[in-house]
């Protein structure tokens, strides 16, 4: 509760009073400061780069690094959900200009957040991200496709091996994509990719409903891709 109404407050005031840059704290052009701008362009990955050759196919809109990785950072743990709509812009302009924007019929599911990490942070990253992204592609969003029912800790320290383990049953799918499933599948969407677990761990949810993946779309990934 007390996370919502701290972004409540924060939103109301950036109404009237125009907002520093939140990377740096400088004078924001709308939000962020041309240097900060600059300096996270720089970790966008080039034509080549951005869709790794997975199945699904992975789309990357950067590198997670310098400027990025602190952006991810003060957007989750700094309450600045504002930042998620960029990056959700910058990533759903690296869709559109990819051969995936070809597909029909899609929907939008972010990987969800355990319902007491989002009580405490106040938001789901992943769904203000997907709500952007939906905005410029007009895909339809479904906030609720899958559901956190296990709580699990950090992946960051664990092996792939591990963080399957970790991940096994921690989600479900949601009541109302239950209902009405996509025609052409869904595309995942999530602010970091990093080993792919957790998006596997999705795909093997959805697809006991069957429910399909027609890709994966996120802000940066960890990988070395050069």
């Amino acid at each position: 509760m007390m996370g919502n109404w701290s972004a409540l407050v924060k939103g109301w005031v950036n109404l009237f009073l125009k907002p520093n840059c939140p990377l740096c704290d400088r004078p924001g052009k709308p939000l962020l400061c041309p240097g900060c701008d600059r300096q996270l362009q720089r970790q966008k990955f080039s034509v080549k780069q951005r869709l790794l050759q997975e199945t699904p196919p992975v789309l990357i809109w950067g590198r997670y690094g310098g400027v990025m990785k602190r952006a991810i950072a003060v957007m989750k743990y700094q309450n600045c959900p504002e930042l998620a709509r960029p990056l959700g812009h910058s990533l759903a302009e690296t869709w559109l200009q990819s051969p995936l924007a070809k597909a029909q019929g899609l929907t939008v599911v972010p990987i969800p957040l355990h319902p007491a990490k989002q009580k405490k942070r106040g938001f789901n990253q992943a769904e203000l991200l997907a709500k952007s992204f939906c905005e410029l592609t007009g895909y339809p969003l479904e906030p609720r496709g899958l559901e956190r029912v296990r709580d699990t800790e950090a992946l960051n320290q664990l092996s792939p091996a591990q963080r399957q383990q970790t991940l096994a049953n921690a989600m479900q799918v949601g009541a109302r994509l239950r209902r009405s499933k996509p025609k052409q599948g869904v595309i995942l969407l999530d602010d970091i990719y990093t080993t792919g677990a957790t998006c596997q761990e999705a795909i093997q949810t959805l697809s006991k409903e069957g429910i399909s993946v027609y890709g994966i779309a996120a802000i940066a990934t960890t990988q070395p891709l050069d």
